[in-house]
């Protein structure tokens, strides 16, 4: 599937129990820290931010387009958590930047600072997103898409 993108919108993935948000980077550059280090990710215009969240609705797709905003806008680092850490269970989105991004549902979420896999609900595991120059091509996903303004 492919979804067009334009630099101020934001495309919704609707599930059953989770949701899937992405939008462009611009090319802007991001921090990612953990525990240990603090790295810059550079990325190409055409790159995503992809937000996964674990609930669905309006409520939530707020909470994405929030979260969106706050990284890519105001330039908020990427957090990475620990393996085991106690607020991974109730973290309610996690982000993943790049141009490529395969969810999964058998990882702890906000623990992985590899940029390529993201924490999602069952419906969306194995689901592939691709950073296309009109936006991105999503592999896997054959639901509802809802678009946004940023």
């Amino acid at each position: 599937m492919r979804v067009q993108l334009k630099d101020d919108e934001i495309a919704y993935l609707l599930g059953q129990t989770g949701t899937v948000a992405l939008a462009k980077t611009l090319g802007n550059f991001f921090y990612l820290d953990t525990d240990v280090e603090e790295v810059v990710l550079f990325t190409e215009p055409q790159d995503l931010i992809v937000a996964s969240a674990f609930g669905t609705g309006e409520k939530i797709m707020r909470g994405l387009r929030c979260t969106v905003y706050q990284i890519r806008e105001l330039n908020s680092p990427l957090i990475v958590l620990p393996k085991g850490h106690p607020a991974s269970p109730r973290l309610k989105s996690v982000v993943s930047i790049g141009k490529r991004t395969k969810m999964s549902c058998e990882i702890q979420p906000g623990t992985h600072p590899e940029q390529d896999v993201l924490c999602g609900s069952e419906e969306f595991h194995g689901l592939e997103v691709l950073a296309d120059p009109d936006g991105a091509v999503v592999n896997g996903f054959f639901g509802k898409v809802m678009m946004g303004k940023i």
